[in-house]
């Protein structure tokens, strides 16, 4: 693993020594994170489609419902099979458990700003404190508004430009019943990728940033110690909002994953 402003290593498997596919498939579906729809992975989206025209990218947004443990099921209903699956945040978590379930009719996993457990538990310290995650959940109950706000900051925090990204995220926002933002955030503190990440045997590249305030750095090193045969990567001096921030530079790590082998 390296830290860069754009940076990726080739990769010598797919998955634990599973030979790699010579051919890249045409479709890449890309799911949101958390309270935020699909036009904030639009300008990833666009560039990806300028960059590769036979890539067919689709944008699906996560489900809008109530109760948490129906939304993989509404996914894989929803999602084509045969598609590689890529996702920010929540939607990396929800990709992950996809990616497992469906094996060999998923081409490949590409997850941003992902982390395989996102509130911190005893056996994965690498993840945002657990006392912290509750304070934010809390809050969401009291107050909403204010907290989806509040939510847009952090993910702002370490870019660039972070007043121009926080506008960027804030009209990105989800306009949805209390509830279904309370399901997504039952599910980052719940889900744990770990069993399905080792499970999926296809190519799996994380993408972290540097100055994420949600998913620390330590997360892209400690996955990588746990499970050294995928590609790990972090985007130095980025924020949360990786995939709007730095779209270029996602783009051109994605697209060279995905094209490993092209030309074996």
């Amino acid at each position: 693993m390296r830290s860069s402003s754009a940076c990726w290593r080739r990769w010598p498997t797919a998955g634990h020594d599973c030979p790699r596919s010579a051919t890249m498939r045409d479709r890449l579906i890309l799911l949101p994170g958390w309270a935020f729809g699909p036009a904030a992975l639009e300008p990833l989206a666009e560039v990806l489609r300028e960059r590769e025209p036979r890539l067919q990218v689709d944008i699906a947004p996560l489900p809008v419902l109530e109760r948490p443990e129906a939304w993989l099921d509404e996914l894989d209903a929803r999602l084509p099979a045969d598609s590689w699956l890529a996702g920010w945040s929540l939607g990396g978590m929800l990709a992950t458990q996809l990616a497992a379930r469906r094996d060999a009719a998923c081409p490949g996993l590409i997850t941003l700003c992902s982390n395989p457990c996102f509130r911190s538990r005893a056996d994965w310290p690498t993840a945002m404190p657990a006392e912290v995650f509750d304070a934010f959940e809390a809050a969401f109950r009291l107050g909403p508004d204010d907290t989806l706000k509040r939510f847009g900051l952090l993910c702002s925090r370490s870019a660039f430009d972070p007043r121009t990204l926080a506008r960027q995220l804030q009209v990105s926002l989800l306009d949805q019943p209390q509830a279904v933002f309370a399901a997504g955030l039952r599910l980052l503190a719940e889900l744990d990728g770990r069993a399905a990440l080792q499970r999926y045997v296809g190519p799996q590249l994380h993408l972290f940033a540097g100055g994420d305030a949600l998913v620390p750095q330590a997360a892209a090193e400690a996955l990588l110690a746990w499970l050294p045969d995928v590609e790990v990567d972090v985007l130095a001096n980025a924020s949360h909002g990786l995939p709007l921030e730095r779209a270029e530079d996602v783009a051109t790590a994605m697209l060279a994953f995905m094209n490993e082998g092209e030309d074996d």
